[in-house]
């Protein structure tokens, strides 16, 4: 039995050996001993290729604006293990998180022993979560990320009251399927029967399957674009400014302070969702905790200027589309900016694409690797990108150092890539 806080963590992550295993039966079997605590969770469930972590925070910040306690379950971490389980956005105790896997542990030994095998790290942590959120501490409501893909994802075992889908591209090809249609499969595997759907899906292939599904299972569904709409977008020097138009309601003049037209589409979904929850569940949200939640909502490694002499972004964009998204945020807010990149990212996303994409942006391209099992060797990034000014580092620290030294008004540096990277960059200089 676990005694201290570095311990439960260690063992937690220790979990990892057993990889991913993609199913239900295992979470099934755990919440069948715990007496069904995901049953008396209140939960909006969110899935989708990117965007998933910026919507839980807009989404959250508008409940708090109105007064709710609002849970969070979100992957992976950027800043410390404890804020995948959050409440009102601070992250649980060392304290609980040593009371949960106490409860979890001897489950999870217990599940070993039986022919489904031992629980995953991701399906310990879930657990964790669903016992914190429906045993020890219920919230009003509980906003939880799907981990990976959807249908088989270990969050799947909730019955949410409303479902977010907020886009379908590229990423986890390996698991997921490498067609926009199979990877769509997987992310509509979380849609309810009879829970309502919001959506950003625009990608037609990807559409076809999300709104089949959708009227398979009687979930009312509203599209972005469609059912509800963005106008009057424009740059700002804090974020972004927008309007938009929902069935029930019209809002201008929206603020927020994470750049990007894709957290415009983030931001409207958020909206959606919580129009919903107070038309179909009597949540009392105004229009004022609809845009004052907005406007300060944040979310750590997203476009996150961590220095403003010299310019320095953070940004985890880890797949292609991510990429794509940073590179139009910043030709949008930085456009006479030299701008200086250092990339690392694991071996299973498409690189070459993602690479190709910001040599067309970078002045100079800098890449490196960090100390995780999955990532890329700094060399092996280098010899996919054609940029003329580009290398490959090994300590990134130092690095980092001696470029912001010699940064200038005109220059910006962008690190960008792997979560798993940003998080250790931000230990070392957020």
């Amino acid at each position: 039995m676990v005694r201290t806080y570095e311990e439960a963590v260690a063992w937690i992550h220790g979990r990892l050996r057993l990889g991913m295993k993609p199913g239900l039966k295992r979470m099934e079997w755990m919440m069948e001993q715990l007496g069904h605590p995901e049953r008396r969770v209140r939960a909006v469930h969110i899935g989708g290729t990117n965007g998933k972590g910026s919507t839980v925070a807009y989404l959250r910040s508008i409940l708090q604006a109105a007064g709710y306690s609002v849970g969070t379950f979100t992957s992976p971490y950027v800043e410390q293990f404890n804020e995948r389980i959050s409440i009102n956005g601070e992250p649980i105790s060392d304290q609980e998180i040593v009371e949960l896997v106490r409860v979890i542990q001897p489950l999870a030994d217990e599940l070993e022993q039986t022919e489904l095998g031992g629980p995953t790290e991701f399906e310990v942590i879930t657990a964790m979560m669903l016992y914190y959120f429906g045993k020890q501490n219920i919230q009003d409501i509980v906003l939880v990320e799907v981990g990976l893909g959807g249908r088989l994802d270990s969050t799947n075992i909730i019955y949410p009251l409303l479902s977010v889908i907020t886009n379908v591209s590229y990423d986890h090809m390996n698991i997921l399927g490498d067609t926009l249609d199979q990877i769509a499969v997987e992310k509509a595997g979380i849609i309810k029967s009879g829970v309502p759907l919001v959506t950003a899906v625009n990608e037609p292939e990807a559409w076809e399957v999300i709104a089949k599904t959708a009227v398979e299972r009687k979930a009312k569904t509203y599209r972005l674009g469609v059912d509800f709409t963005v106008s009057e977008r424009q740059a700002t020097v804090e974020g972004e400014q927008f309007s938009l138009v929902t069935p029930f309601a019209e809002y201008r003049d929206l603020r927020i302070q994470m750049p990007g037209a894709h957290q415009v589409e983030n931001a409207a979904v958020a909206v959606m969702a919580a129009e919903l929850l107070r038309l179909g569940y009597s949540f009392l949200i105004d229009p004022e905790h609809i845009a004052d939640g907005l406007a300060t909502a944040a979310w750590p490694g997203r476009f996150e200027r961590v220095s403003g002499k010299p310019l320095i972004i953070l940004d985890g964009a880890h797949n292609e589309a991510g990429i794509r998204a940073l590179v139009e945020t910043v030709r949008a807010h930085y456009p006479d900016k030299r701008v200086h990149v250092l990339f690392a990212a694991l071996t299973d996303k498409p690189l070459e694409r993602m690479i190709r994409h910001l040599d067309e942006l970078a002045t100079t391209m800098t890449f490196t690797t960090f100390d995780f099992p999955r990532a890329a060797a700094a060399e092996q990034l280098a010899a996919l990108s054609t940029h003329q000014q580009k290398a490959a580092v090994h300590q990134w620290e130092e690095w980092i150092g001696e470029q912001a030294s010699r940064l200038t008004d005109q220059d910006m540096l962008l690190i960008t890539g792997s979560l798993y990277f940003i998080s250790d960059v931000k230990k070392r200089i957020g």
